[in-house]
């Protein structure tokens, strides 16, 4: 297997491999992902911390707080610092609910989901310039009638909210 390197930017590299599959030569172009933490983060009243998030060429995305990996770091230890980056909120637990990959054809990225409880509120935002993010609270029911609705878009979003709803027998 050969690689060659394409791209290698802040957060993903792109990389060109020539590999042989079942006797075929093949060239696939892989997006390098360090991977990333989810949380599905429940405050004291039972409702849902996501944030609304700008993403280019989306706009302003309702999604679960989530992050990348640092270097050397657990997902558990990404989801506890993120939780606090993007929310204020500081989590007492964080239990795994699922991992997955969000795009197997072209992207090495592993999303590893947890459930945050036990969430005080500890800080206020401190965002990056690039950063535009605000908290918005929601009752689990509702935020799955948004998902059924087609309403919300982001894959690690609807992954663990109908994960956790299905393990719950909400749905």
């Amino acid at each position: 297997m050969k690689k060659k390197k394409i791209y290698e930017g802040k957060i993903i590299g792109l990389n060109v491999y020539a590999l042989t599959i079942e006797k075929r030569k093949v060239k696939r172009e892989i997006i390098e992902h360090p991977g990333a933490a989810a949380m599905l983060a429940f405050d004291e009243k039972g409702k849902i911390i996501l944030v609304k998030q700008h993403r280019f060429g989306h706009g302003y995305i309702l999604e679960i707080p989530a992050g990348t990996l640092e270097k050397g770091e657990k997902p558990i230890d990404t989801a506890y610092r993120e939780i606090i980056e993007e929310t204020g909120y500081e989590a007492k637990k964080m239990t795994k609910l699922i991992s997955f990959y969000p795009s197997v054809g072209y992207n090495t990225e592993e999303i590893h989901i947890f459930v945050a409880s036990g969430l005080k509120k500890k800080f206020e935002l401190d965002l990056d310039n690039d950063e535009f993010i605000s908290v918005v609270k929601m009752d689990v029911k509702k935020l799955i009638g948004m998902i059924k609705a087609g309403k919300i878009a982001d894959s690690k979003t609807i992954c663990a909210v109908m994960v956790y709803a299905a393990k719950k027998k909400l749905l």
